[in-house]
């Protein structure tokens, strides 16, 4: 079998993919490198959802590129306009003759011996496997399976005459207008899918098992649309993207250092916006505090209009048993449906569900420990794109593909042929790689990989912090083991050089 080297893989071309291919475009122009993605289009989550009413539940001024400024008044903007600024931002920086679609990558295998990995991929209908070497592997896959989501194992579903969706499957010939649908579920599918898909149904409800935190914010503000008008495009999206980032860091401190006074203002703002429209203490009123879980972004107040205006409600209730024409709850309460949607989350799988080896013998990610978030303890030249819980998901990850090319020209410039962070400090202990409560995150917390309880191995979700330590951070520190060409036929620990 043939085998194709690249000096860099990146697995993915969605968001972060695209941004990890412009950086290394940029900073490490004499590396070779390909995108390897298991769809037939670029993209990534904004193209694989197609629901009624998708959109980023970030500001675009934070989730979009810094090297290609988000010039839209839409700061909340339609997972179509998404999907068209990935496409144009790979299309524009030549990214899209570097990605080789429908390879599903399977196993990945690193070799001291020979300082570098070897990955095999499914490609085509067919699944002709193909095999692809190279020195670092840059995993952009995402953090979820992309065959299917988390659907329930609902008791009497047989029974159920009516269609039964995943959002993650949406069907394209779905005509849900004058239908009387029930969305279960709370988090940020939900929350995006009533009021949209009240526009056209009979009725709609949102059925959850706990409330969720839901807030109304507009798609723009004026301070936003005055700058981005007035100023240069990098200028403006760079004040932007602080502004909002400072928003959003401080929201997310006071929730957390006085959640009982955020409780209140979040139930104040849900019940101006309700009034006697729904009973705001028992579907707006969590039991865990703000940002335990992610605070959902109810775009210009949209969720909210749609419960004032009758064509949607909440039912708060546990599921007894699916029935021919519905939903029978543990209240003896009945949701008639013709449509339900399990908007139940998803399937969560660490680095895009590829078998790792390491020196023959099996890495799982889930007996490991991050390095700042993005790399992992004993495992050479591998780093993964993760964004925030509490912020945009490309503030992270674009710092991470800098990081990455900063490391492969460092390791350049010394002589080094890889590098693993190691630990022996004995007073390290392990932590859940995020704390949030969510029910889909806990499903498979065991599967992720660890943090440790103090810096560089604690994930801090702090982007301020971040920007130190990656971006203009040492790329040598204490945790990180290099390892000389001189010394690569040797095991990556013990030949390594501090």
């Amino acid at each position: 079998m043939a085998t194709e080297h690249f000096d860099t893989l990146i697995v993915g071309a969605g968001l972060s993919g695209i941004g990890a291919g412009v950086r290394m475009s940029e900073n490490c122009p004499t590396k070779s490198y390909a995108i390897l993605d298991g769809r037939q289009r670029i993209g990534g989550t904004w193209d694989l959802f197609r629901y009624p009413g998708i959109r980023s539940d970030s500001d675009m001024y934070t989730l979009g590129f810094p090297f290609r400024p988000w010039n839209n008044r839409k700061a909340i903007a339609p997972g179509s306009m998404i999907l068209d600024y990935i496409k144009d931002t790979a299309r524009e920086f030549g990214i899209e003759q570097k990605v080789r679609f429908n390879h599903w990558v399977k196993r990945a295998s690193w070799s001291s011996k020979e300082a570098q990995w070897t990955l095999e991929a499914e490609v085509g209908p067919n699944q002709d496997i193909v095999r692809y070497t190279c020195n670092f592997l840059y995993m952009c896959s995402g953090y979820y399976r992309y065959e299917n989501g988390y659907t329930p194992d609902f008791p009497g579903r047989d029974h159920f005459q009516g269609r039964l969706i995943h959002p993650q499957q949406w069907p394209e010939d779905l005509d849900y207008s004058g239908k009387r649908v029930v969305v279960i579920g709370s988090g940020a599918t939900a929350v995006t899918l009533v009021p949209a898909l009240a526009e056209k149904a009979a009725h709609v409800t949102m059925l959850q098992r706990s409330p969720t935190y839901v807030i109304g914010l507009p798609d723009w503000d004026p301070i936003t649309e005055a700058l981005r008008l007035s100023l240069p495009g990098r200028i403006a999206s760079g004040i932007n993207r602080f502004k909002n980032v400072w928003l959003a860091m401080f929201f997310f401190q006071i929730s957390r250092r006085w959640p009982n006074l955020v409780r209140k203002a979040l139930r104040f703002h849900a019940q101006r916006e309700l009034g006697a429209a729904c009973d705001v203490d028992v579907h707006f009123n969590p039991k865990y505090n703000p940002w335990e879980e992610r605070v959902c972004i109810a775009a210009n107040g949209d969720l909210f209009k749609a419960i004032r205006s009758g064509r949607a409600s909440i039912a708060t209730d546990h599921i007894d048993t699916f029935m021919e024409t519905g939903i029978r709850l543990k209240s003896g309460q009945t949701l008639e449906a013709d449509i339900v949607i399990s908007a139940t989350g998803l399937d969560l799988i660490p680095l895009g569900g590829v078998e790792f080896a390491v020196d023959g013998q099996r890495w799982e990610p889930g007996k490991s420990m991050t390095y700042k978030g993005m790399m992992f303890r004993d495992v050479p030249n591998l780093a993964q794109a993760t964004g925030y819980t509490n912020a945009s998901w490309t503030l992270k990850c674009d710092l991470t593909s800098q990081y990455v090319c900063r490391l492969i020209n460092y390791m350049d410039k010394h002589g080094y042929q890889y590098c693993a962070p190691h630990t022996n400090d004995p007073t390290i202990t392990e932590l859940p790689f995020v704390d949030f409560s969510s029910g889909y995150i806990q499903r498979a917390i065991d599967k992720f990989p660890k943090q440790g309880s103090k810096a560089p191995w604690k994930l801090y979700q702090n982007y301020a912090r971040d920007i130190l330590s990656l971006r203009y951070g040492a790329v040598k520190d204490e945790a990180m083991v290099f390892t000389a060409a001189t010394a690569a036929t040797q095991p990556s620990m013990s030949s390594s050089t501090p």
